[in-house]
């Protein structure tokens, strides 16, 4: 039932966003008062062309088949991209766009406005939205990505605005491309890039971007639009055929990406880029908008009073903005990262730059175009039928028959730091169901080396005989699989409680003294102060880790990986954020690193040398002042140099104060960045749930080895069933004869899709 407090509806911005939500509650409601100001004429548009989903387009569809009609009659289709790098074009087809003017949009939108009775005010600036919202029951801010409206109720809101790195500019060519076109220029001055595609019969938008020390260095910062438009034509002249290029009020910016706390405030509502913005290289402003209109048109329809409509609204469409948003992110750091991708194979480099929002994967561009996809396999090494995450890897003189890792998870179930049934079942399940690599979680040098009174250790022979038993039985069990152990020290956050007791808070009683690089406590207030580690202190950490290396030899594990991440001994003497040491020891990335390294060496010099070493980084502690980007690359860079086999790159969980940016595969772009500008083997971490992730990362050269933790323990068996379901019976997997049985997929039942989301006759 409708709302009956939105009679009288004020609407801030004439763009997509505003019209059509305008237009949607006109339509529902004949007789709304429904007034649209725009300050701008009706032509004056920003930018040129726009892209849309069929997702959007099916939305409209349903909701307004007047406004579907028109678009379909105006919109440009072409279903491939060229990627060109290097004089090399690699073409990708099936992928479906259909883009338009946005003058022609303005205008669709414009005039259905105008055929249901919206009043359209242009070249008239709104009054303030607490101004109409006295004498409207509802006020919709569309007033784009620099809103007055959030501006003028910012402690409401609470918008974060964030400015990327890379320069911009938006033009255009007056003839049709017959792609989606991206192309690479390696200039004197650095990488410039190109995005164009075409939205009209004889016109294209084009976008040059690159970063702002190239745009400086090219003198761009200087050049008027003109000069700018010329200079571009000129870069990218094999693209456009030696045509010029044009502009439309364009400058050149850095991209904005706008979030919010809240979306409404009594009786304003943000929609569009007043309440966020998502980089244009995955083409969402618009749809974005579009999409925000119908939900909030179909929201005041459907409750039964203002509030409730617009808390349904926010709560509807934030968890797909939020993946939206994490999409163009990805999207928005590869090309930031791009220059080191550039000596890429080209396929590879294709492949890289079509799947960096992870939205588009291994899986679904093989639907699309499978000569391109299979092509790329090939390129990569995969065997005739292979998905790649089944080929193998040599990693010294061990040969992992697929890139699957089970994840160190500390179980906290050892009595004394002894492993026992548990153990050997967690394991072994693990390693029976096909991952190549199956890690043992952080397994303790010494008593006080432990998280909690229930962790793992190596300082005792007995530890090390039930050790060798689990070892034993992944060899003699799951024939294939290798067994890795990661030895750790828990530094500040020992002395604390089982996880499902109270993660990270000290014991009751019988706790024991912690040490770290400094005095800081993990938890000011909560946890103990550590005792900083003097020479002696160092002396004896050292040799603790060198003699439980010396026992994981003895005890058959093929692979040994030193634990300095997550706020743990080692990681807290890299992180400037809890290293605060005035001798060698600290300052600079190089001194932090010194103590690290030398635990390393000695774990090295007694480990075999035919077996590998692995690891594990935090790239970022998520904080202001932590880790950066390029003290991950001098902490990998420095121990790839002292033997380090492959970089497990984690992040964060070094301060309780850290903001993560969680999503899917969230953590992977800081093993790419590794990989790529180090050209070092990397285990990528952090939310990888599919097979089809894996697949997909790896083919991109993202990531060597792929880590899953959660997966494995919702599915003990996850490497078989990704196996069953992509149809591969190959040598990089194996079903133990007990359970062959079960590597056919079982039927599923029925689904059905979802009606559509507002339909009016």
């Amino acid at each position: 039932m409708r709302s009956p407090a939105t009679r009288r509806i004020a609407v801030i911005g004439g763009g997509p966003g505003g019209l059509y939500a305008a237009a949607l509650l006109k339509r529902l409601g004949p007789d709304r008062e429904i007034t649209v100001w725009e300050r701008n004429a009706p032509d004056d548009t920003f930018g040129f062309g726009v892209v849309l989903s069929d997702e959007t387009l099916g939305g409209i569809e349903h909701a307004d088949p007047v406004v579907h009609r028109a678009l379909g009659a105006a919109f440009v289709r072409w279903d491939t991209i060229d990627v060109v790098h290097r004089g090399v074009t690699q073409t990708s087809g099936g992928h479906g766009f259909a883009a338009l003017g946005r003058r022609t949009l303005l205008r669709i939108l414009q005039e259905r406005c105008a055929s249901l009775g919206v009043r359209l005010r242009f070249g008239t600036e709104a009054p303030p939205a607490a101004e109409l919202a006295a004498r409207h029951d509802l006020v919709i801010a569309a007033d784009g990505v620099r809103s007055a409206t959030r501006e003028a109720h910012a402690a409401h809101f609470r918008p974060t605005v964030t400015h990327h790195r890379n320069r911009y500019i938006w033009l255009a060519a007056d003839f049709a491309l017959d792609a989606f076109r991206f192309e690479i220029a390696e200039t004197p001055h650095g990488v410039m890039q190109l995005h164009a595609y075409p939205f009209a019969a004889d016109a294209s938008t084009v976008i040059v971007e690159m970063r702002e020390e190239v745009w400086r260095a090219a003198g761009l910062d200087v050049r008027d639009t003109a000069e700018s438009a010329g200079r571009c034509a000129e870069v990218f002249s094999d693209a456009l055929g030696g045509r010029p290029l044009r502009s439309n009020r364009s400058a050149w910016l850095t991209f904005a990406t706008v979030t919010n706390a809240h979306w409404s405030h009594g009786a304003t509502v943000l929609i569009g880029d007043a309440a966020h913005t998502a980089h244009f290289s995955i083409g969402s402003g618009t749809k974005l908008a579009l999409e925000d209109a119908l939900a909030l048109a179909a929201c005041v329809e459907e409750q039964p009073d203002l509030p409730t409509a617009l808390a349904a609204y926010e709560a509807e469409r934030r968890p797909v903005v939020l993946s939206t948003q994490r999409a163009a992110a990805a999207s928005l750091r590869w090309f930031e990262e791009l220059p080191g991708y550039v000596d890429q194979p080209p396929r590879r480099f294709a492949f890289n730059l079509l799947t960096r929002s992870r939205r588009v994967t291994h899986d679904n561009l093989r639907l699309r175009d499978p000569g391109f996809t299979g092509a790329v396999e090939e390129e990569f090494g995969c065997p005739p039928g292979t998905p790649p995450m089944f080929t193998p890897l040599r990693l010294r003189g061990l040969v992992l028959r697929n890139r699957v890792v089970v994840s160190p998870m500390d179980m906290y179930s050892a009595v004394e730091g002894m492993p026992g049934d548990f153990h050997l079942v967690h394991l072994g399940a693990r390693a029976l169901g096909g991952a190549g690599l199956v890690m043992t979680e952080m397994v303790c040098v010494s008593p006080e080396a432990r998280i909690t009174p229930g962790c793992t250790g190596l300082w005792t022979d007995d530890q090390a005989a039930a050790w060798a038993r689990i070892t034993r039985f992944v060899h003699e069990n799951a024939p294939g699989a290798a067994i890795g152990v990661q030895l750790g020290h828990s530094g500040r956050k020992g002395s604390t409680r089982l996880m499902w007791e109270g993660i990270d808070q000290p014991l009751d009683e019988g706790n024991w003294q912690v040490s770290a690089a400094s005095p800081v406590p993990y938890a000011p207030g909560v946890n103990q102060v550590p005792q900083a580690l003097d020479r002696a202190g160092m002396d004896a950490v050292r040799d603790g880790f060198a003699e439980a290396a010396r026992r994981a030899g003895r005890c058959g594990f093929d692979l040994l990986e030193l634990h300095c991440a997550h706020g743990y001994l080692l990681s807290g003497f890299l992180s400037p954020l809890t290293n605060l040491r005035t001798d060698a020891y600290g300052g600079s990335v190089e001194h932090r690193l010194r103590f690290p390294l030398e635990v390393f060496d000695a774990v090295r010099a007694v480990w075999p040398a035919e077996r590998p070493m692995t690891v594990r980084i935090s790239a970022t502690d998520w904080a202001p002042g932590g880790t950066s980007d390029e003290d991950a690359l001098v902490i990998a860079r420095a121990f790839a140099a002292h033997g380090a086999d492959a970089i497990d790159v984690s992040t964060g969980q070094v301060v309780p104060g850290e903001r993560p940016a969680y999503g899917r595969s969230y953590q992977t772009p800081y093993a790419d960045r590794i990989r790529n500008a180090l050209d070092v083997p990397v285990i990528a971490v952090g939310a990888i749930s599919s097979w089809d992730d894996v697949n997909s990362l790896l083919l991109a050269g993202r990531a060597d080895l792929c880590a899953l933790a959660r997966p494995h323990l919702y599915d003990p068996h996850w490497t078989l069933h990704a196996a069953a379901e992509q149809g591969y019976t190959g040598p990089g997997v194996s079903w133990p004869l007990p359970y062959r049985a079960g590597s056919r997929t079982p039927p599923a039942g029925r689904t059905d899709g979802p009606r559509p989301r507002l339909t009016l006759g």
